[in-house]
């Protein structure tokens, strides 16, 4: 049994490994592309200050959030002091599987994405190499102590939040290993992984974006004929209602003269 001592004590910690760098590379290539194409005002990213995964947005506000040491403010993930329809994008970075309420966090962030703002989240896949590790091997250390969220179960979380999945993939598809020379002699496993099981990889990433459904009046045109033959009454109220009106303006008339 690993000592976990001896490796990482937080997921940022695990990223500077071999084998979280494997990891990190695909991460930060698939934010890099995907936050270019997204326009918008405000950006946050919730967790791993470390990984700038906003660096090719070009909104001119972008932070980093959460409760780790180094984030640019220092909050709850699960009661965000953020405005509600405040914000374009929101990453979250594997803070879900390392969070005791992720519902609640998907919560926050639905009530602070303006309309049509985007969500983007990465998470270890369970039904994978990767997640089988998990499954068989020891779950005290880094990032095996997660809890993963298998995908369909995630997109089912969002569709009750009235998200709408805009795009994703998978990515790492080697098998964990720990070592860099193990997990170089597997690279050839990305592109045929990603070919042949692509639902296979070692995490996915997920691009959603907030849907509120507008309402219309739409106002009948009524038929003025139609009307006066069902209500006959009406044209005489009105003459009766406007002769007393005139009435009472001209009574108010002479009394201030």
């Amino acid at each position: 049994m690993p000592n976990c001592k001896l490796t990482a004590q937080s997921l940022s910690e695990w990223f500077a490994t071999p084998q979280g760098g494997y990891v990190q590379v695909r991460e930060q290539a698939y934010f890099d592309r995907t936050v270019s194409d997204i326009f918008g005002y405000n950006a946050l990213q919730l967790g791993l200050p470390e990984h700038d995964f906003l660096r090719s947005s070009r909104m001119p506000l972008r932070f980093s959030a959460g409760d780790q040491a180094g984030n640019a403010v220092r909050l709850c993930c699960a009661e965000l002091p953020i405005a509600s329809a405040s914000m374009d994008l929101v990453l979250v970075p594997h803070t879900l599987e390392f969070s005791e309420n992720p519902h609640q966090i998907l919560r926050e962030v639905e009530r602070i994405l303006m309309p049509e703002g985007s969500l983007v989240i990465s998470g270890f896949n369970p039904r994978s190499l990767w997640g089988m590790r998990r499954a068989l091997g020891n779950r005290e250390c880094y990032p095996w102590n997660g809890n993963f969220i298998a995908l369909p179960r995630l997109k089912d979380w969002l569709a009750l939040l009235g998200f709408e999945v805009a795009g994703g993939r998978f990515a790492a598809y080697a098998p964990p290993f720990r070592k860099s020379k193990w997990l170089e002699r597997y690279a050839f496993m990305e592109a045929a992984g990603d070919r042949w099981w692509a639902v296979s990889g070692g995490i996915y990433f997920l691009h959603a974006i907030k849907r509120v459904h507008g309402m219309r009046l739409i106002k009948p045109q009524w038929n003025k004929g139609l009307v006066e033959r069902l209500l006959p009454v009406a044209p005489k109220l009105n003459n009766k209602i406007t002769q007393r009106e005139g009435v009472a303006r001209s009574t108010s008339t002479e009394t201030f003269k």
